[in-house]
């Protein structure tokens, strides 16, 4: 196989030529390419990138590596993609509300790596919850009762798996063309219908400024309408922590109480927004606004919490664990041997909460993973007792942090400049930035 063709067809800014490129990712997917072709090619396109008619080739490539689903006449398949943020556990909710509102959500989720915790890590934490399910497993659940949520496996887009792993070791992880065949390949596999993709943006995103979220957004959206998938992609800012939980146990509780009609307001509009999005992307009758009424009522009226106890169920949680799960989601979850609270040294508005910093602390404790064969801790993590925007008083509980290790001096003041107040009333800023279709 003449790799250095595609090389030289990128390295001119000309187009590769796709029959080649398609015999290429199978190559590399059965191990026919070798790691130092794989990585030249792969160090071609991270220094020049490539054009978004071959990003659509280098994904349907992918696809073609390995299994994809494929549905039978029924309700829209439609998922959503976020590129992580602290706290962002809206797949848990999105899911069991999208099923409640007549949608088949075979979603395909990842483990964390770095400092946000994965929607993986985070359903692992429910005793018995098995995200390791086959294409076959997971159109069954689907088909019976709307949705579940898998861990990413071989069997889908291999060949994105293999080079994921050399460009973790090659530094080419931040092209926005291999980015974007990596997310869409796999999200394309599930035979989807619509897809709406979250791109967060700020200090504690991936992508640290609007400008560079919005690229990866075009990239991505252009690929997959590319592929015949209704895209649309909302841009969401990751200035502060997502809802009042962060951390893997935490984030599950938290979501339920969203599912029982309570919880984080700020959690629950990401929710409806997205929500509301892919109802009316796949119901022509439907305008965003009325998606969004459909998901807030499904929330409510106690439909989503339901296909969210079906999907523990289906997914191996015992039938009675799920009932207790969906009252109690404290008395079943893992929890931490030490709390922490800090009050408020003196009274004002809460300016900032540092999403950053709260994520490494509790990284450092064991909620997250510093190399991908880590164990992560389940229990720990943060609650938050305000918001940006919020007026306290002197000695006001503002967090909790979840731990299991005694905290050093350091630490103890890390906790305490958390959370930034000011004198001055301060607005909370709107999550949603722009929307990119």
């Amino acid at each position: 196989m003449d790799v250095n063709f595609l090389i030289d067809s990128i390295v001119n800014h000309q187009p590769q030529d796709h029959d080649l490129l398609n015999e290429f990712v199978l190559g590399v997917a059965s191990g026919e390419v070798s790691v130092e072709q794989a990585t030249a090619w792969l160090k071609s396109v991270h220094k020049h990138g490539c054009s978004v008619e071959d990003t659509v080739q280098l994904t349907k490539s992918m696809i073609a590596s390995g299994a994809h689903l494929v549905w039978g006449e029924g309700p829209p398949v439609v998922d959503k993609h976020s590129t992580g943020g602290v706290g962002d556990k809206m797949s848990l909710m999105l899911a069991p509300a999208l099923a409640a509102c007549r949608r088949r959500v075979p979603m395909l989720a990842g483990r964390g790596l770095g400092h946000t915790g994965g929607t993986i890590d985070k359903l692992e934490s429910i005793p018995g919850f098995n995200c390791k399910l086959n294409p076959d497993e997971m159109k069954h659940i689907v088909e019976e009762i709307g949705c579940c949520i898998a861990v990413q496996n071989d069997a889908i887009a291999p060949a994105d798996g293999v080079l994921y792993s050399i460009r973790d070791v090659t530094d080419t992880v931040d092209s926005v063309p291999l980015i974007t065949a990596s997310i869409v390949s796999k999200k394309a596999a599930e035979g989807l219908e619509a897809l709406v993709l979250d791109v967060k943006c700020g200090n504690a995103a991936f992508m640290r400024t609007q400008e560079d979220a919005e690229e990866l957004a075009q990239s991505m959206v252009r690929t997959a309408q590319g592929l015949g998938i209704k895209t649309k992609a909302q841009i969401t800012s990751m200035g502060q922590p997502i809802g009042s939980h962060v951390g893997n146990a935490l984030e599950v509780i938290e979501s339920i109480e969203v599912l029982q009609g309570k919880g984080s307001a700020d959690t629950r509009n990401l929710v409806i927004l997205q929500g509301g999005e892919l109802l009316a992307m796949t119901d022509e009758q439907l305008s965003p606004e009325e998606g969004r009424e459909l998901i807030a009522r499904v929330l409510d009226n106690g439909e989503a919490l339901e296909k969210f106890r079906l999907m523990c169920v289906n997914q191996g949680v015992e039938e009675e664990l799920a009932q207790q799960l969906v009252r109690e989601p404290e008395r079943v979850l893992p929890s931490s041997q030490q709390q922490t609270t800090i009050l408020s040294r003196k009274e004002g508005h809460v300016v900032n909460v540092d999403s950053m910093a709260c994520a490494l602390l509790a990284k450092s404790h064991g909620a997250g993973r510093y190399a991908l064969e880590d164990i992560v801790i389940p229990e720990i993590g943060f609650v938050f007792h305000v918001a940006q925007g919020i007026q306290v008083k002197e000695n006001q509980p503002i967090l909790t942090f979840y731990h299991n290790r005694e905290l050093s001096e350091n630490e103890h003041m890390a906790l305490q400049t958390l959370i930034q107040l000011s004198s001055q009333p301060c607005k909370g800023k709107e999550r949603l930035i722009s929307i990119v279709e």
